[in-house]
């Protein structure tokens, strides 16, 4: 274990998930021994740990019935320290590990190794171990109240799936690995919220609303460089939730009206253009009317009028002529 230190007072020169960490710490593999030499050691140890109980009884027994001498004294406390010494190494070296969890084994404070392999197994006696889990892991974010790149007031969360990558920097490298990453998911989160607009792209960033998928991966690049030092690793970072804050959201649902209208309109406008055009066209070419200036000019304003009018036309007979 390798351990980097600034002078006292000083702030760190890089940022927590770089290499700025004070504690650097790798995994590696522990010495062990699988399930079978383990179960011949557990077998040989409940032996002479049960052929201790009995020296012990014969002992009390021999030195109440007034035969024993020295020699029941010295087996009574030969079977007691025999007892007391297969106990320690039942209890620290024999382990048993489930699937999808691993052990971090120490050897009086110091880090010896990881144990990954599943089942019984038979580590050096007198070591302490932690149990870490490595299976698949999920949580979802608060709701954050950010402002987005332009400036209004957004509420955000998201869904982060992780796993524990390194057993060793997850246990020594920081104080609570989990608390840890649900911290710096939230600061990440905020961050990246603040740096594109939630609705349409500006200055070439991306809107949060429509480019999920590209700000999501943003969101899981910077969690993972954040969850290093702490040897986690990122699956997948989604966002949740997404919506402006409460008290902007009627403005912006009015605005978001606004602009639907104005769309529509200028598609309804065009289209109706492009239908009077055909139509003069073709009274033209099939030589049906014959229009002056003035009367394509009128046929055009009742032609846009019928196309663009939000009621229905409602028919009108001229009896007399267009200019009377």
């Amino acid at each position: 274990m390798k351990t980097e230190e600034t002078p006292p007072g000083t702030v760190a020169t890089e940022p927590v998930g770089h290499d700025g960490a004070r504690v650097n710490i790798d995994e590696r593999e522990v010495w062990s021994l699988g399930a079978g030499p383990a179960a011949i050691a557990l077998v040989i140890l409940l032996a002479v740990m049960i052929i201790t109980i009995v020296g012990f009884v014969a002992s009390i027994n021999a030195l109440e019935g007034g035969t024993g001498g020295p020699g029941a004294v010295a087996l009574l406390i030969a079977s007691c320290v025999i007892f007391t010494i297969i106990l320690v190494l039942l209890a620290t070296s024999i382990k048993v590990v489930s699937p999808g969890h691993t052990l971090t084994v120490q050897f009086f404070g110091r880090y010896i190794g990881t144990l990954r392999r599943a089942g019984l197994s038979l580590v050096p006696p007198l070591t302490v171990t932690k149990k870490v889990s490595v299976r698949v892991r999920n949580f979802e974010t608060n709701e954050s109240k950010v402002n987005d790149y332009n400036g209004n007031p957004i509420t955000i969360a998201s869904i982060i799936v992780w796993q524990v990558a390194d057993t060793a920097q997850a246990s020594f490298s920081v104080e609570d690995y989990e608390e840890f990453l649900h911290q710096q998911a939230e600061s990440a989160l905020r961050h990246v919220a603040t740096q594109h607009p939630y609705d349409a792209p500006v200055d070439g960033r991306l809107s949060l609303r429509g480019s999920t998928d590209e700000v999501s991966q943003e969101l899981a690049d910077e969690v993972a460089a954040r969850a290093a030092v702490a040897g986690l690793e990122i699956i997948e970072a989604r966002i949740s939730s997404l919506s402006y804050a409460p008290e902007i959201a009627q403005a912006m649902l009015q605005r978001q009206q606004a602009s639907a209208i104005v769309d529509a309109r200028e598609t309804i406008v065009e289209g109706a253009v492009t239908m009077v055009e055909t139509a003069l066209d073709q009274l033209q070419q099939r030589e049906i009317v014959d229009l002056d200036p003035e009367r394509r000019a009128a046929m055009v304003s009742n032609l846009l009028v019928v196309l663009c009018s939000d009621t229905n036309a409602q028919p009108i007979v001229n009896a007399g002529s267009l200019y009377h």
